[in-house]
């Protein structure tokens, strides 16, 4: 099976050789091709040229006025020839020699293998604190938004394998520098394996990295999460739940300083409007498709699994609290998270079942 290994190159006049050269020996005895797809404005192209001219297994693609690693990896798909595809950077922060191993993998029948610098036996000693600290903003960001990127220690990686049947078909709109987390969103596959690697130093030119790719990356993340119905209903229950909240400090304030009421009975009557009124928002918004059962049925169960929600987040509280001793703060936030989890699973599993049509 043919290897396509894609590279993205800006301004790599002095490392194109060197990488090459180490490509070449440790792919000795496979099958592959080596495909640049450059968009310098430097003498990188001419390099690329002569690189081509020499050794038949060398192609580039020169695009220009364009920019971006991801978009240029995309391209590189469709002109890659191989069965298997890999990718990674030209600025030797890649050890070209994790190649044969993650080809392994790929033939031992993953479909997706990715070179992680966070599993057990890998290191990221090749960014400074800075960058340790973005990357680490970055990757917990994605893994929030996305459930698709939980899995995943290095969602965000550079360097990765994967059959081409894996985005065959798929459309893939890539901003800024990172594809992976968009392959992981959108693309077919079952088997993903991490292999650690330990990310260099960058030893020539500075890193491209700036403020406008991140905030490209932020822009991203909104639109994977946009095209993941299953990720953004969870995130609009919780924007709903917020929004309960608001509700019932609302009520409970009317009750007891205008109307002067009993603050259990306020409390109670608060949390039963606001619970009345995260189901409606959940019902129209979250959920907005048709149901199956009638609107009276949905409410009472909203209000039974609701109410399960609020006893869970009790017992985790009390659990956590009073054997354990964690802070009663922590615990609650705790508990809050289970209950949340809960509701969420119970109501998409059973409140707001979608009409089957035959």
């Amino acid at each position: 099976m043919l290897l396509s290994v894609i590279i993205p190159t800006y301004n790599e006049k002095h490392n194109i050789i060197p990488l090459t050269q180490r490509l070449c020996r440790c792919l000795e005895g496979r099958e592959f091709e080596i495909l640049f797809v450059d968009d310098s404005t430097d003498r990188t192209p001419q390099v690329l040229e002569e690189l081509s001219r020499r050794d038949g297994r060398v192609r580039y693609l020169h695009r220009v006025n364009q920019r971006g690693l991801a978009t240029a990896v995309v391209e590189g798909f469709r002109a890659a020839r191989g069965e298997i595809l890999a990718v990674l950077d030209a600025d030797l922060q890649h050890p070209p020699e994790l190649l044969p191993q993650m080809l392994d993998h790929i033939l031992r029948g993953y479909d997706l293998v990715i070179a992680s610098r966070f599993v057990p036996g890998a290191s990221d000693s090749g960014l400074n604190f800075q960058r340790k600290l973005v990357s680490l903003a970055a990757r917990l960001a994605g893994r929030l938004l996305l459930k698709s990127l939980r899995p995943v220690r290095d969602p965000l990686s550079g360097y990765f394998m994967l059959r081409r049947e894996v985005i065959e078909g798929v459309p893939l709109s890539p901003l800024g520098w990172k594809i992976l987390a968009e392959i992981l969103v959108r693309g077919r596959y079952s088997r993903v394996v991490e292999v650690p690697f330990t990310f260099q130093r960058r030893l020539n030119d500075r890193s491209k990295m700036n403020i406008t790719e991140q905030l490209n990356y932020l822009r991203h993340l909104w639109r994977l999460l946009r095209s993941s119905p299953e990720d953004l209903r969870f995130w609009k229950f919780c924007l709903v739940g917020t929004c309960g909240v608001a509700v019932n400090f609302a009520f409970f304030a009317l009750f007891t300083f205008l109307l002067a009421l009993d603050v259990l009975f306020s409390a109670l009557l608060a949390s039963s409007l606001a619970m009345y009124a995260n189901f409606l928002l959940n019902d129209a918004i979250t959920w907005n498709q048709p149901k199956h059962d009638h609107v009276l049925v949905r409410a009472a169960k909203f209000y039974l699994f609701s109410g399960t929600g609020m006893l869970l987040n009790a017992a985790v509280l009390s659990l956590l609290h009073s054997y354990w001793q964690v802070p009663a703060l922590w615990a609650n936030g705790m508990g809050i998270l289970a209950a949340t989890a809960w509701n969420y699973y119970a109501n998409n599993r059973w409140t707001f079942t979608a009409r089957s049509f035959r």
